[in-house]
């Protein structure tokens, strides 16, 4: 059995990344940490986790997660996780980090797209993006890996395959997303606040939000040119869920029997990324508790816009599912281990 310690345990990608590890069959949940409940039962704070084997909740202090630990997940604030990764890698400790603060390859995106100056910008490059569907050979043999934002997730695997055959260049790249509401995390804020956003649908941080250059960094990577786009996020009155429409002006012409082909092929290795039927489109509810993304496209030949269509579980797929699928590779398991639930209907 593979010892792992969470970091941050309390919040909603923590408790997920807590009750996802239960479910693994090869690994032990050894030292917890809670900056807001330390020395308190996980159960005395989310009592669902009554009468599982979870250790007593710490303070955070990256000197007491034991040196034995096989992997450590740090889902802490975005800016919070720097100094800590730093103090964990001197221990010689495989991290695994849920914030923004190592996706980024640039340190001054931090300070345009964040507002904060990166503290330990000498590890920037040894960090490997964690997208298995991209990086699943870096992923294996890396220290630290740079665990994807949610709506990246989705709207990157929507994405990838046009990449990959360079048909992104033709300029006019629309992103809309849509998230529920667990996507802005666990702490109080009025603009959650039940009465705020229940039946409400607002469009927020209109070409200013930080998940922007993470986008653009990967797809340009793959593309092998420059990549910009407009990215449009919602919030929408649910717990959970991610539905990116991606609006692609083509370079170059198509038809939708070969760009479907196209995606078939991108993702033929690729368990947890589903291509839909014709005609069938993701919905939420498909993926809810799941570390599965639905996607699906079609082609307006009218215009020459391909729409691609994802949906994946903000908190699994989009943090702590795609985490302990970042683990698998980095410990040797089998990449689905602990993590085949279908989804939770209804």
């Amino acid at each position: 059995m593979k010892k792992a310690a969470v970091l941050g345990a309390t919040g909603y990608t923590g408790i997920e990344l807590v009750r996802l590890l239960l479910l693994h069959p090869a690994v032990n949940i050894s030292y917890l940490s809670s900056e807001s409940h330390q020395g308190r039962e996980l159960s005395q704070v989310h009592p669902q986790f009554t009468g599982k084997p979870i250790p007593v909740l710490s303070a955070l202090d990256p000197e007491e997660v034991p040196g034995d630990t096989d992997i450590v997940f740090c889902s802490l604030p975005h800016g919070h996780s720097a100094e800590v990764v730093k103090k964990l890698k001197g221990r010689g400790l495989r991290t695994i980090d849920l914030s923004a603060d190592f996706r980024l390859e640039e340190p001054s995106l931090y300070r345009d797209w964040y507002g904060i100056t990166h503290t330990v910008p000498e590890l920037l490059p040894e960090a490997v993006y964690g997208l298995p569907e991209v990086n699943r050979k870096l992923i294996k043999s890396a220290w630290l890996v740079a665990n994807p934002g949610c709506y990246p997730t989705s709207v990157l695997l929507g994405l990838l395959p046009l990449a990959d055959k360079g048909l992104l260049s033709g300029g006019g790249l629309i992103i809309d997303s849509k998230s529920g509401v667990s996507g802005a995390g666990r702490s109080p804020k009025q603009a959650f606040h039940f009465p705020e956003c229940s039946e409400s649908f607002k469009a927020y941080r209109i070409a200013s939000h930080q998940h922007t250059p993470e986008m653009e960094q990967l797809l340009s990577l793959v593309q092998g040119s420059g990549v910009r786009l407009i990215f449009t996020p919602h919030l929408i009155p649910v717990n959970r869920g991610i539905i990116s429409t991606c609006y692609v002006n083509l370079a170059g012409r198509s038809d939708e029997e070969e760009l479907r082909e196209i995606y078939h092929s991108y993702y033929r290795h690729a368990g947890f990324v589903k291509i839909l039927e014709p005609g069938m489109f993701p919905e939420t509810r498909w993926v809810r508790g799941s570390n599965f993304c639905h996607i699906n496209l079609t082609l307006d030949e009218r215009t020459g816009t391909v729409v691609v269509i994802s949906a994946i579980d903000n908190l699994v797929k989009g943090a702590a599912g795609q985490a302990v699928q970042n683990m698998n590779l980095m410990l040797d398991f089998e990449e689905n281990t602990g993590l085949s639930q279908a989804a939770i209907v209804p």
